[in-house]
């Protein structure tokens, strides 16, 4: 992703920069996603190298913006220990799992056609075994994720130029190390197995990383990174009949509603002052990032682990059905509607509206904004009132 306000483009060169960024002029072309393979499996360390301005502000009035005030004493009252607040004596197995939640979710393979794939010859016991690989990879990268979520937030706590919010994203920092660290047991307690970090997922991180600029930070993570998570999370909770991960994924999802929250609140006192190609700038790093994000969803690493090429099975898996629908409208339920409050969809030529629209999820920018979503979703504060009328 670009880092360099300002600079007089055209429009045709602009979308020359964006193809080349993601390595590919068809968004949809197969061939070019699934080229992008991790390499570096047994990496321990990455780096990414950086630099941004560390900024202090001497003006230490607390309230200056009361809707972040009030969203840090939210997140003050509702920090919880992932060690004993949730639990953990409950056991899982793995597979009897997979087969509860295909019942309850109309049965393995979602009803699709797969006749003409290397799934036509599966049997339960396949299926079972993609079901455990899916889980396994799913919770792998959401902990990635929220590590990326750790250490941007702590960036935003160096160079957001403002107290409240320097005030609201260290409480945030505490939230990505419980997430990392709640994802990561559960992973090792509950699961059979990690994952590497997936490449369109860690391309993304590292260009949110790479990036100076405070604000692009807050719009790569808190609104798309953390918007997507935050629906992700929604949707396996709907889907999994597992109790611990139930309430596990509900105190996640109310933590990562105060981040989406942040970011919007943030955003829109900020974009009103930038220009049309400042805001074009923007306009492309969200929609680079979502590309990103929907690549990441392909699961390629567990079609190769199950000894399936990606590009026999994907094409199938990417066509615009009522279930692909379905789970993309959950995906980006959270990220288009938020563009669209901040400006994003419609600023300058709409350029983002007419991407979002290739990408098929433009029906979604009425949905609900997350800027005060974050009260309906405190599970944390709920469950301690029931606690006391116990």
């Amino acid at each position: 992703m670009s880092s360099t306000e300002g600079k007089a483009r055209s429009a045709p060169e602009r979308q020359e920069d964006v193809n080349r960024r993601l390595g590919r002029s068809d968004v949809n072309d197969l061939e070019a996603i699934v080229s992008v393979v991790n390499t570096d499996t047994d990496e321990v360390i990455h780096s990414v190298p950086s630099e941004y301005d560390t900024i202090f502000t001497w003006d230490y009035e607390k309230a200056a913006r009361p809707k972040l005030a009030k969203l840090y004493e939210k997140a003050k009252n509702a920090q919880w220990n992932a060690e004993t607040d949730l639990p953990w004596e409950t056991d899982v197995d793995q597979e009897s799992l997979v087969i509860a939640n295909a019942v309850a979710n109309g049965g393995f393979g979602m009803g699709l056609d797969f006749s003409e794939t290397p799934l036509a010859k599966w049997n339960e016991k396949d299926w079972v075994r993609l079901g455990v690989e899916s889980q396994n990879w799913m919770l792998s990268q959401f902990m990635h994720g929220e590590q990326g979520a750790l250490l941007c937030t702590a960036r935003i706590v160096e160079s957001v130029p403002w107290i409240d919010a320097k005030y609201y994203a260290s409480t945030q920092v505490m939230d990505e190390a419980r997430h990392v660290e709640v994802f990561n047991k559960y992973l090792t307690t509950k699961l059979s197995g990690h994952y590497p970090v997936n490449t369109h997922l860690r391309l993304l991180l590292d260009d949110i990383l790479k990036d100076s600029r405070w604000d692009m930070t807050y719009l790569g993570m808190q609104i798309m990174v953390e918007g997507l998570a935050l629906a992700a999370f929604g949707f396996m909770f709907q889907m999994t009949t597992e109790p611990l991960l139930k309430q596990l994924l509900r105190y996640v999802m109310a933590d990562e509603a105060r981040h989406v929250a942040f970011g919007v609140l943030s955003l829109q006192e900020f974009y009103p002052q930038l220009s049309a190609s400042e805001l074009r700038e923007r306009q492309e790093f969200a929609y680079e990032a979502a590309v990103r994000m929907r690549d990441r969803f392909l699961q390629q690493e567990v079609w190769e682990r199950l000894g399936v090429a990606p590009k026999k099975i994907l094409p199938l898996l990417m066509q615009d059905l009522p279930e692909r629908r379905q789970f993309q409208s959950l995906l980006f339920s959270k990220i288009v509607p938020n563009c669209k409050k901040l400006g994003l969809l419609d600023a300058a030529d709409g350029w983002l509206r007419d991407r979002f629209t290739e990408l098929g999820v433009i029906q979604f920018e009425d949905w609900a904004d997350t800027g005060g979503e974050y009260e309906s979703l405190d599970a944390v504060s709920a469950d301690r009132e029931v606690a006391k009328s116990a």
